[in-house]
């Protein structure tokens, strides 16, 4: 398996399982892309407030109340507001999974000469593989 390909999935794993528990950008956080993960994180939370002030009653989710919407089981939602954010929550993951399979995005991007994983130039050993690096002075 290369080493874009294995991004690729983990970066979908890590989407997967931070969408089931409610927190979109979690595999974008893994990419380093924190803009993009900030902005799914926005775009979902804002978008389940919308869809919860027109589709559920006032009455039934005060949203004064803290401590009520804490206790508001997911089941009991009706569906005009749980898939559209599952829908969101998924195309979150997708766009995770597109983003690490098209691999570095420029050519300036340094990589491991043992990996070919993209490295941070503030770190001396390559994250993905753990390989020893000895940088150039500038």
């Amino acid at each position: 398996m290369t080493h874009t390909r294995r991004r690729a999935l983990i970066a979908t794993l890590v989407a997967v399982l931070g969408a089931s528990v409610g927190v979109a950008g979690a595999g974008h956080l893994y990419l380093r892309q924190w803009r993009r993960a900030a902005a799914w994180f926005s775009v979902v939370v804002g978008a389940t407030i919308v869809l919860l002030s027109v589709f559920v009653d006032p009455a039934t989710l005060s949203l004064s109340d803290p401590a009520a919407v804490a206790n508001v089981e997911p089941a009991s939602l009706p569906t005009a507001v749980t898939a559209p954010v599952f829908a969101l929550l998924l195309l979150n993951a997708l766009d995770a999974y597109r983003l690490a399979a098209r691999g570095p995005q420029t050519a300036d991007a340094p990589q491991c000469p043992a990996c070919g994983g993209e490295l941070d130039p503030e770190l001396d050993f390559c994250p993905w593989c753990t390989t020893r690096l000895e940088w150039e002075a500038e």
